[in-house]
């Protein structure tokens, strides 16, 4: 047998870990693995504490349970379905149990799948609205070019990707101080001949605020009346979806509006599962083209498959399945319940900060954020502040508000499952003690403005 020299050295004497890693070629030779794993495993926690990102609306805490689970199934290719027939039957488990807390007219009559993330989910819904147009239009005899699609100008930047990608003029309505988001009353400005569709957001990514999707379905109802253009509206729940059936239950935002052809959401956000998995739901089965969907001779079995990605993670489908069974509706309702008190405590204390005005509190997603007040100071601004606040280890972003509206820098803050009630003290003390030490300061501080990160 034989013998390891680093067997027996301490781990930082080993000759592999006493040397800088390779950034930009694969070394030449190999490496224990113990050495590999500490290297790695040191440059990781040069990052933020993931808990403390308050700019990341991504699950970061699970549970041992759910853990041990994503261990024992880590190596499962969701698209092998063949290969792995029970993790493949719990994906339509799982949008099944979405289409039913969306109120679905007939589960048997709707499909839908898993994604790699709401933008893929998204992604396939923008491409189901394209494709139902052009066979429309082609059945019309008519032109199937220049296709448009209709959203507020602060929707994610998805949807900016999915227009570029699949040559969709993108329609933006830009939110104003009277429309702070897109609310159906400047629809007919922009729906023609060629509008695939309108996307609503419940949770816009600013603010978290909700769209009212039942008023923009009125609008296209009065339009449609008047024009005949009958325009679909796919809905972007990827954090509102997994909040509103719970917290919200009476607000028609769902397939109960028929005019909503298609639901996605991010699992990893508030449907509390690791990343990444996303879900779409479509209405009907003539919502999504045939044409869309794909059947394929993979590893000995005839498989269809829905997704712009082939392989990709089963453990989080599984992850989604394990929370359903664990939280069930009482358990989701009170753990978005305690994340929507969490965030409303929080807002409540920085709106009796003298420097801030609050953009949101918190009533829609667990979501808030605020701006300084007009005039306040001229010494400091709110990426300052969320410098101070990187310090402590918070990540609070600053950024500006879209088009119309970018002269204005807000602040946000997402509250997740572990977010406690005591984190929340601490964090409001410390943008307390932050705040007064900007407000001390006797000298401005060097200018900063937009960074990276957020646009469309």
């Amino acid at each position: 047998m034989l013998h390891d020299p680093n067997v027996l050295k301490p781990t930082y004497t080993r000759a592999g870990v006493r040397t800088a890693a390779p950034r930009f070629t694969i070394p030449d030779g190999e490496m224990d693995p113990t050495s590999a794993y500490q290297m790695v495993h040191d440059e990781a926690m040069l990052d933020g504490n993931a808990r403390l990102n308050l700019a990341t609306f991504v699950a970061t805490w699970m549970g041992d349970q759910a853990d041990r689970l994503y261990a024992e199934t880590y190596d499962k290719n969701m698209v092998d379905k063949d290969e792995y027939p029970r993790t493949a039957a719990i994906e339509e488990h799982c949008w099944h149990i979405l289409g039913s807390l969306w109120n679905v007219p007939d589960v048997e009559d709707s499909i839908g799948t898993s994604t790699i993330g709401s933008s893929e989910a998204c992604m396939l819904g923008g491409l189901a609205f394209k494709r139902r147009w052009q066979l429309a239009r082609r059945a019309a005899g008519k032109s199937t070019e220049k296709p448009n699609l209709i959203m507020s100008s602060a929707v994610q930047v998805c949807w900016e990707k999915f227009c570029n990608y699949f040559e969709v003029e993108p329609r933006y309505v830009p939110v104003t101080d009277e429309h702070p988001m897109l609310d159906g009353s400047q629809l007919e400005q922009y729906v023609d001949e060629n509008t695939i569709g309108v996307v609503a957001i419940m949770g816009v990514t600013y603010t978290g605020m909700y769209e009212p999707v039942k008023e923009i379905a009125a609008a296209l109802d009065a339009l449609q009346a008047k024009t005949g253009f009958d325009v679909p509206i796919h809905v972007d729940g990827a954090s509102g979806a997994m909040i509103a059936p719970f917290l919200q239950p009476e607000v028609e935002w769902d397939f109960r509006l028929e005019r909503v052809h298609s639901i996605s959401t991010s699992g990893h956000k508030y449907g509390l599962v690791y990343p990444g998995v996303g879900w779409i739901v479509w209405r009907t089965l003539d919502a999504l083209p045939d044409e869309l969907i794909f059947r394929v001779s993979y590893l000995g079995g005839d498989m269809p498959t829905l997704a712009l990605n082939f392989s990709r993670p089963g453990a989080q489908v599984l992850l989604q399945y394990y929370q359903f069974l664990r939280l069930g509706r009482e358990g989701y309702t009170a753990i978005q319940q305690e994340s929507q008190d969490v965030a409303k405590y929080i807002a409540k204390g920085i709106s009796e900060i003298g420097a801030f005005d609050l953009w949101s509190d918190g009533s829609d997603i667990p979501v808030f954020a605020w701006q300084l007040k007009p005039g306040y100071t001229d010494k400091w601004n709110l990426y300052h502040l969320s410098d101070r606040l990187r310090m402590k280890g918070w990540l609070v972003p600053a950024y500006p508000m879209p088009d119309n509206m970018s002269d204005i820098t807000v602040q946000r803050v997402v509250v997740r499952n572990g977010l406690s009630r005591d984190l929340a003290d601490d964090l409001l003390d410390d943008i307390r003690v932050e705040t007064a030490w900007l407000d001390a300061l006797e000298t401005p501080m060097p200018t900063q403005g937009q960074k990276p990160g957020f646009h469309h």
